[in-house]
């Protein structure tokens, strides 16, 4: 090993910089730490420096895997590696911290763009789980009854949806709750609720937003 795991507390949340090494070995070591430091690290927002090792598609998707076993959410990536910078910006990281949105290579896009500020979390959330970030969250799996979502932005579930959401939890009326099979316990939009209807047979692809005073759900076309 090069070092040691070093961790500090910032705006963010938690920045964990992690020593030279090989990298089952690295990842291993973190999350003993992990484990160890249970309660420090309970609910914390993660951003991990991994400075010069390479993480390609596979081995960033099992380290999501991991870290959201120990009820971890990983906001950011930081690296030397321009590869592994490509691979965290494809699972919705952020690759710079003290920005609100990653670099852009097209300057001509407006850094106000919505949708830069992404968390993926690739697990079935179950009773007890809360994700709470301030932008979009999406989940690949499902959100069972007792799991909790809250955003300020966008909440897109590749799953069923039968916890609780809360999107545009700041306010902002033009966030949407899209879901595979749309059956929360509770769904709000900003400052409005939602009354989920009774379900009719079987359930489509739904998107939830708000129109007028009210929250509504209408197909969500995914192809």
């Amino acid at each position: 090993m090069g070092g040691s795991i070093q961790i500090k507390g910032i705006r963010e949340g938690l920045l964990v910089t992690l020593p030279e090494g090989e990298w089952d070995l690295v990842q291993a070591d973190l999350l003993t730490e992990i484990a160890e430091k249970a309660d420090f690290f309970k609910g914390a927002k993660l951003i991990l420096d991994v400075e010069n090792h390479v993480l390609n598609a596979t081995s960033m998707g099992k380290l999501v895997d991991l870290l959201g076993d120990h009820d971890l959410t990983l906001w950011a990536v930081l690296s030397a590696s321009p590869k592994t910078e490509e691979t965290a910006r494809t699972y919705g990281l952020a690759t710079r911290i003290h920005q609100p949105h990653p670099e852009s290579a097209n300057q001509s896009i407006s850094t106000d763009v919505s949708g830069s500020d992404a968390v993926l979390v690739r697990r079935t959330l179950r009773s007890g789980n809360r994700i709470e970030h301030r932008g979009h969250v999406t989940v690949i799996g499902d959100v069972n009854p007792g799991a909790e979502i809250v955003a300020s932005g966008d909440v897109v579930v590749w799953g069923k949806l039968r916890g609780t959401v809360h999107a545009g939890a700041e306010g902002d009326d033009d966030a949407r709750v899209c879901a595979l099979e749309l059956a929360p316990t509770q769904l709000r939009i900003a400052d409005k609720l939602a009354l989920t209807p009774p379900a009719k047979g079987k359930r489509a692809p739904e998107i939830a937003r708000i129109q007028g005073d009210q929250v509504i759900a209408e197909p969500w076309e995914t192809d």
